[in-house]
């Protein structure tokens, strides 16, 4: 099954210095080799900050589109890994081995596999 690491995290507490950010990205690769020995990762991406995002609504009036995050929360979605995992149990080791899940949370989803639905792609 493939599940989503969903990575929160406040954009606003993190250290922005240099070494902090190359701290940070030590951090992530060690946990990237980790998620290679077992053979889990299909994907993942940091992200930009929200300060950065586009949100767009559509709704029976038309399209509205804001400049930022649609809400203010206390933590953003700051990055995903995608991982292919046996059981669940190996998703949330996965999540509780992620650096995210110390300076914020890691939700883990399963993914849908739309091609088991009938016209699915």
């Amino acid at each position: 099954m493939r599940y989503a690491l969903l990575i929160y995290g406040d954009e606003s507490s993190g250290d922005a210095s240099p070494h902090g950010m190359t701290a940070m990205a030590e951090e992530y690769r060690a946990y990237e080799d980790w998620l290679a020995e077992r053979g889990v990762r299909r994907g993942g991406e940091a992200l930009w900050p929200t300060d950065r995002a586009t949100t767009i609504r559509v709704r029976d009036e038309g399209a509205t589109t804001v400049d930022g995050p649609f809400s203010d929360t206390r933590e953003q979605f700051v990055g995903f890994y995608l991982l292919e995992c046996e059981h669940l149990d190996d998703a949330l080791e996965a999540a509780r081995a992620c650096p995210g899940s110390r300076h914020g949370s890691v939700e883990v989803r399963p993914v849908v596999d739309l091609s088991t639905f009938e016209g699915g792609t």
